[in-house]
């Protein structure tokens, strides 16, 4: 027998379906159940990379981490890597597949079904719970016959389907009514109830809201989940630096230039974790005032990032920047003399000068680089431990003359490596890497902003796991009969 398939669905897009999934993922885990969480398709470019060198979107592995299990690509069979507004990497069962313009990919949708279901039977086979996310909305109409994530998964796995609202954003009963009245009568009959998510206040003033719901829903209102504050979660997509509300700088100030097409930078959520350091996104070289250091994050689209930064004018402000200057994959790239995509590997290709920051040259390969890797560090500063990360890059970068690189791989994989890797300045001011991952390193993150002047008020306290926290907090909201029923695994 199957097991069953519990579904998250949301009114719109960041309505907090992903860390609904990963508390739901966390509270089952913590009842003994063998549960592991899927979405069929995700289109971020922020990515992780299995244990087998697949990649998947960075959501559905915090996800795996909630449910105590490694992840693996059939959690997250299809990712879409946009490189533009009109042009994704369609990366399929962990590996690229092909590079498509939207109109593109929307006549080729059909070949991936088999894909999805193949995917999510293998995962119910294994375990006694899956716990799958759709994405966006389930309601858009004009995009509905092409649903691949959505109602469609939800109809073929018979899944019970949580729909969520933000009521954050306003406007909850729109929201979550009109969702409804839009579903066709088959999925709406496997709603099992809806759930208020990102409450400020006290939900006791929202009973008429939920009595509203329910009368006009018909179905039941599961919770009022509350407003978490700094929960440290990575991001699914760079939406969350456009919603983010600015903190006030104070301390140690980290500049991270917002690319095009940023990717993975969750990179840097641990720098903001630290007492005293603000990490600042930035989109003009004005905002670099006051800032200790400038880091250039990766970017799915490393050529159109360079001709935005001359654009901007961040040639000559970075030129001019005497802190330090950090690039993390795409940045690393940015950061040298000179990069060369001859077939086209993103976007229409071309070449371009580098920055010049660093004595690197980079030409883009058909092949991609998707690895857990382990190295050390060649920097004083950056300690002796091993530091782990994980690499996804399609170019390849070659130092030039006698520079020095900034580390030595010792394993991708499982496969021993003794290559070196990144490069930094004579002075060690500036540097970069394609390690993503490298500051969740204590002794290196710490080592570099001592460097940079870092002395924080008091020493760092042990983090306590925010999926805990976040899994406390839903599990309160719905309570002990709304889970028992929802992990329920008997048919």
């Amino acid at each position: 027998m199957p097991a069953p398939v519990l579904m998250v669905v949301g009114t719109a897009s960041s309505v907090g379906k992903s860390t609904l999934v990963a508390a739901l993922c966390r509270l089952a885990a913590r009842r003994g159940l063998r549960v592991a969480p899927f979405k069929a398709q995700n289109m971020s470019n922020n990515a992780a990379v299995t244990a087998d060198g697949g990649e998947i979107a960075r959501s559905t592995a915090v996800q795996a981490a909630a449910a105590g299990i490694a992840p693996t690509v059939a959690m997250n069979p299809i990712l879409i890597k946009p490189e533009g507004q009109r042009r994704s990497q369609i990366v399929v069962e962990g590996k690229p597949w092909q590079t498509l313009a939207a109109a593109d990919f929307w006549q080729r949708k059909a070949l991936l079904w088999p894909v999805i279901t193949r995917n999510l039977d293998a995962l119910r086979a294994e375990y006694d719970l899956v716990i799958a996310e759709g994405a966006g909305s389930p309601v858009e109409l004009n995009l509905k016959a092409g649903d691949l994530v959505n109602m469609r998964v939800a109809v073929y796995a018979q899944a019970r389907t949580l729909l969520v609202g933000d009521i954050d954003r306003g406007g909850i009963f729109a929201q979550l009514l009109g969702t409804l009245m839009l579903l066709e009568p088959a999925e709406r009959r496997l709603i099992e109830g809806l759930i208020v998510n990102r409450f400020r206040g006290d939900p006791a003033l929202f009973v008429d809201g939920v009595r509203i719901l329910e009368e006009r829903g018909g179905v039941p209102v599961l919770g009022v989940v509350p407003w978490i504050e700094d929960l440290d979660l990575p991001a699914e997509d760079a939406v969350a630096l456009d919603q983010a509300r600015p903190a006030p700088a104070h301390g140690l100030v980290i500049a991270v230039i917002r690319l095009p097409a940023i990717a993975n930078f969750d990179d840097f959520d641990p720098l903001a974790r630290e007492p005293g350091v603000t990490v600042r996104y930035i989109d003009y070289p004005s905002q670099l005032a006051g800032a200790a250091a400038v880091i250039l994050p990766g970017t799915k689209h490393t050529l159109a990032a360079r001709r935005w930064l001359r654009e901007r004018g961040f040639d000559a402000a970075l030129r001019q920047f005497t802190g330090a200057i950090a690039g993390i994959c795409g940045g690393y790239q940015l950061l040298g003399e000179r990069i060369s995509d001859p077939l086209a590997v993103e976007g229409a290709g071309g070449e371009d000068d580098g920055l010049g920051l660093l004595p690197v040259e980079t030409v883009f390969a058909p092949d991609k680089q998707t690895t857990q890797t382990v190295a050390k560090a060649q920097a004083a500063w950056a300690g002796a431990a091993e530091l782990h990360g994980y690499e996804i890059h399609m170019g390849r970068s070659r130092r030039l003359g006698e520079a020095q690189p900034l580390l030595r791989i010792v394993r991708r994989g499982a496969t021993p490596a003794a290559d070196d890797d990144g490069c930094q300045s004579v002075d060690g001011r500036v540097w970069g890497c394609y390690l993503h991952g490298l500051f969740a390193n204590d002794e290196f993150r710490r080592g570099w902003l001592r460097q940079l002047g870092w002395q924080p008020a008091f020493d760092p306290l042990p983090q306590t796991d925010p999926l805990d926290r976040l899994a406390d907090q839903v599990a309160a909201a719905l309570g002990s009969p709304v889970l028992d029923r929802l992990f329920t695994i008997s048919p």
